[in-house]
């Protein structure tokens, strides 16, 4: 499964619509004429159903009487639905000067601070209206003052400008070469990207109900379910450890109602993160964990789009009993400078990483533009990963780090970014050369499945949502 489009010096073009379709969404049911027929209202290998399915086995007349049985097999495909990754407009339209294209790599902090300043009187522009999202016309005017975190973020985004600005446009080159990304001749002149319906899963609310279910014996319950067509998985199961789909195709798991795609060959946990305990009586070591933490800021206080989590409580996450040695530890971090500062100084030292990497996930649009302006004030196209690896044994990290390259200390990760909020493009093949061949993965406060990972979160079937998928085709 490759998501790589074009793999240059300074990182790489991602196709994150393609990673998810090779994932195996694919379902098989074998009919039997005659069979039995045994009701599955929780787990499922088959879609045509709104709140039950059937899983037949075949059968035979009797022992020894050599009758087999006349069975299909029917297959149905599900694909990510494309529109979400239509975008063909930047979120903030970028004077010509500052479009990648057009504009230059070179700018100052003196530059930054004058652009930021105009930035911060006039307003962004949207398809070259004044962007009055927001309440744009109502923002507070103050004098151009800078305070001690806007300093350092432009100080920060000086140093790495030119190397976003550089890497960018060769990736977005090839891609417009190679026919992944469309030239701007034939963008539309003022559409609009898809806006998704927002689909209320409840998973973060049914976390929380579960706190409240009776404590279960550790000594008394199992350690993991695994998903087959002829098991029923309470919902309180489901909560309570890890559920594995060891098979070679997709599975769907019904949660209040509401349908979700496991992928083949994943596991995961839903729960709170105050009930981590099933992911450690899972008793994996993993050799690459990838934590995206809900990271507190003031945009989350006010829409209240989801719980968020202080870095003491970040801080308690048990990286040390999940980590092999020589874990390779990627973090997802937001642009403020104090994130950034307190995964490097504090997180990664409590958690006995050393950090050796620091790469940008770069937003594009279809046509190779930056989806907000590069110098924009307020929001960047980028978004930070700090790469680690877990200290300790000193033997035991040489022999597993042979042969495996050192993780260099600048990438860029480009691609189109899925409209749906913080779905981040996918990781596993830009690790891969860092890492041995089929190592363990796990990734945190995950909002997806992945073939090969485990993974964790509150809400991590949120992507799984089978209304997220459009069903391609169905054979027999």
């Amino acid at each position: 499964m490759m998501s790589v489009v074009h793999r240059l010096t300074a990182g790489w073009l991602l196709d994150h619509l393609s990673f998810i379709n090779q994932c195996g969404y694919e379902i098989y049911d074998s009919f039997a004429y005659p069979g039995d027929v045994t009701m599955n209202t929780s787990v499922s290998s088959a879609s045509d159903h709104p709140t039950s399915t059937f899983a037949t086995t075949s059968s035979s007349d009797g022992p020894g009487d050599g009758v087999e049985t006349e069975g299909k097999t029917a297959r149905t495909r599900y694909v990510f639905r494309e529109e979400f990754f239509h975008i063909s407009k930047a979120h903030i339209a970028a004077a010509p000067e500052e479009q990648l294209l057009q504009g230059s790599p070179e700018l100052t902090l003196t530059e930054m601070k004058a652009s930021s300043s105009a930035e911060e009187h006039k307003g962004g522009t949207k398809c070259g209206v004044r962007d009055s999202v927001a309440g744009a016309k109502k923002k507070r005017k103050r004098k151009c003052v800078f305070n001690q975190g806007e300093l350092d973020a432009l100080e920060y985004h000086t140093k790495i400008r030119k190397f976003i600005w550089e890497g960018t446009l060769h990736l977005v080159q090839e891609g417009l070469k190679s026919g992944f990304l469309h030239h701007a001749a034939a963008a539309p002149s003022c559409g609009k990207n898809v806006v998704p319906g927002r689909i209320d899963c409840g998973l973060a609310e049914l976390c929380e109900m579960a706190k409240q279910f009776p404590a279960v014996n550790d000594g008394d319950h199992q350690a993991v379910n695994v998903l087959d067509d002829e098991t029923t998985i309470p919902e309180q199961d489901l909560l309570s450890c890890v559920t594995e789909n060891n098979s070679n195709c997709a599975k769907i798991v019904v949660l209040m109602g509401q349908k979700y795609l496991v992928p083949p060959r994943s596991s995961f946990l839903l729960s709170d993160i105050s009930c981590l305990q099933p992911l450690l009586n899972y008793k994996k070591k993993y050799d690459v964990i990838v934590i995206d933490p809900p990271w507190e800021n003031k945009s989350v206080k006010r829409s209240n789009r989801y719980s968020y989590l202080s870095s003491w409580q970040i801080k308690q996450i048990p990286v040390s009993m999940l980590a092999a040695p020589d874990c390779l530890v990627v973090t997802w971090v937001t642009n403020r400078q104090k994130h950034l500062r307190f995964v490097k100084d504090e997180l990664y030292p409590h958690w006995s990483v050393k950090t050796l990497a620091e790469w940008h996930w770069v937003k594009i649009t279809r046509y190779g533009e930056f989806v907000l302006p590069l110098d924009s004030f307020h929001k960047k196209p980028y978004e930070v990963l700090i790469l680690g690896r877990v200290q300790g044994n000193i033997k035991e990290a040489r022999r597993k780090s042979e042969d495996v390259l050192p993780v260099p200390e600048h990438k860029l990760i480009v691609s189109i970014p899925c409209s749906l909020h913080s779905h981040k493009p996918p990781l596993t093949a830009v690790l891969a050369e860092f890492i041995k061949p089929d190592v363990e993965c796990l990734e945190l406060f995950a909002r997806n499945l992945q073939p090969g990972w485990t993974s964790w979160g509150n809400e991590v079937l949120k992507f799984q949502h089978i209304d997220y998928f459009t069903l391609l085709q169905n054979e027999t």
